[in-house]
């Protein structure tokens, strides 16, 4: 287990200020603020009376391509929700679940595999499709405003990261199935859809930072780093964090010595330029497809009697930090299951990977598993309890390699059965311990919520949404679904009465603390 590395003595938590909020009735972005800690003020579904939901009203997405919404958030405003599919848009009566407009896509091709849902300003939505085009809508009616190319499907990219506004930007990203092709995120304008900038995540010719962490240019400018993941940001700092995907070739490395900067990394990047400000390396020279993209959560706390602005992420290959996010300084960096691939930190705070468990011809048994020990679910942060929460794994896989060259032909790969636990983890981001652990019979890869209630919301094993005690783990309520829950859960207010809506399969389940 890698040793812990902090810089935070006498770190105590309490929120000095809150990063902005969504209206406390609303949940206008995919993590409902631009903070990614999924949480909610609201306390009308709270700790006491939690065992008291029941179902309002259920809407199923039919008649489209791709008709299951694995990965989407909906977003809610002025009493509609707002939620896409591959090439689908649709807006729905938040009261009733009736569909007010439906927005098909003509699809020119690509991997149609998830969405993670849309983004919006004040009269516009916006989605990306497969196809790689970035969508905006009218929100009254869903009338096609404008769209722009994001990327190049030819070259096997897609799109399906939710689109995401900050001042006068939309953020764009993209996703690749494991190919040799460049990640970026780009903004543009919300109006026209021009583009502003362009931020690369491998460096792209001589020169860029980071080259010298790859063996060679070409390497380099075709090294991964896909962006799969709505970004957060920082309006004070005006900071955009993106979080990065894995390196290619994904198992075989020989070929790729060095870092390769910035894949499996943090990067904070100017809001209004496109440029790196710093980076921080979950995954140096990452050889087991655990791509960083999982959410950088933003929160405020108390260090030795100063505020400082605080980031944390729990990452896919077991590692836990917290950083000083207007500078990217090391708080907290250590593990948050058993893992076995690391030979601690360096002066940084970043993991030293351990060459032996490099895959190997023979095979090398490494844990997490390629899975990882989460993967895109979010996490959540809730500021009353000072508890960062996470869907767990522990697994391991064995990963091997074909080809022992040092310029391998294939990519190699990996072998996820046998033993594995899992459970919902309770963290505490000022020293990474683990404060709370709710154990799941079986796999459970859910997203999250939690809320001013003092309560945590989450999928379960058998086809449930569940809800738990946000301070000590305890359950307090579950209901069974047709399948298993799909998206991570939100919550809005109409009309007095507090809603809890949840996605599985191909349909929306809306409960609500009373039924009129």
């Amino acid at each position: 287990m890698s040793k812990l590395y902090t810089l935070a003595i006498g770190f105590t938590l309490g929120a000095v200020s809150l990063l902005a909020q969504p209206a406390n009735n609303e949940w206008p972005s995919y993590n409902g603020d631009l903070s990614g800690r999924r949480y909610s003020p609201m306390t009308k579904i709270n700790d006491k009376n939690v065992a008291g939901l029941s179902l309002a009203w259920m809407y199923r997405l039919t008649g489209v391509q791709g008709t299951t919404m694995p990965r989407a958030t909906p977003l809610m405003a002025d009493g509609v929700i707002y939620l896409s599919s591959q090439d689908n848009a649709v807006a729905i009566d938040a009261h009733t679940g009736r569909e007010l407009w439906h927005y098909v896509w003509p699809s020119t091709g690509a991997r149609h595999f998830s969405n993670r849902g849309m983004g919006m300003d004040g009269n516009q939505v916006f989605f990306e499709t497969p196809d790689c085009r970035l969508v905006a809508l009218s929100k009254e009616e869903g009338k096609l405003k404008w769209s722009k190319v994001i990327a190049d499907i030819d070259q096997f990219y897609y799109c399906s990261v939710a689109p995401v506004v900050v001042g006068n930007h939309v953020i764009a990203g993209v996703s690749g199935d494991d190919l040799d092709i460049p990640g970026f995120i780009e903004a543009h304008d919300p109006e026209t859809g021009d583009l502003q900038w362009k931020f690369y995540t491998v460096p792209m010719k001589k020169g860029d930072p980071g080259m010298d962490s790859w063996p060679n240019e070409d390497m380099a400018s075709h090294g991964g780093g896909m962006t799969w993941q709505p970004i957060t940001y920082d309006p004070d700092l005006k900071m955009i964090y993106v979080t990065t995907g894995n390196p290619q070739p994904v198992i075989a490395n020989s070929n790729r010595k060095g870092d390769n900067l910035y894949t499996g990394s943090i990067c904070a990047v100017s809001a209004e330029t496109g440029k790196m400000v710093w980076y921080f390396q979950v995954s140096p020279h990452d050889t087991h497809d655990w791509d960083a993209t999982q959410a950088a959560v933003l929160f405020d706390a108390t260090i030795n009697g100063q505020p400082r602005k605080l980031l944390s992420m729990a990452a896919r290959n077991g590692r836990f930090v917290t950083l000083d996010r207007a500078t990217g300084k090391t708080i907290v960096s250590v593990d948050y299951v058993k893992t076995n691939w690391t030979m601690g930190n360096d002066a940084k705070g970043q993991p030293i990977p351990n060459p032996a468990k490099n895959p190997s011809l023979a095979g090398t048994l490494v844990s997490p598993n390629q899975g990882g020990a989460t993967n895109w679910y979010p996490p959540a942060y809730n500021p009353q309890t000072g508890l960062f929460y996470v869907n767990a794994n522990r697994a391991f896989s064995v990963y091997y390699i074909y080809d022992g060259s040092d310029n391998p032909l294939g990519w190699g790969g990996n072998d996820r059965g046998g033993w594995s636990e899992s459970g919902l983890e309770a963290i505490d981001p000022k020293t990474g311990q683990i404060k709370w652990t709710h154990k799941w019979e079986g796999g459970n890869n859910s997203g999250l919520l939690t809320t001013a209630g003092n309560l945590i919301f989450t999928g379960a094993p058998g086809s449930a949404i569940a809800a738990l005690n946000a301070t000590t783990g305890e359950p307090l309520w579950h209901a069974r679904l047709l399948s298993g829950v799909s998206m991570p859960p939100t919550t809005w207010e109409l009309d007095g009465t507090q809603y809890l809506l949840v996605g599985a399969g191909d349909t929306l389940y809306a409960f609500a603390q009373h039924v009129k």
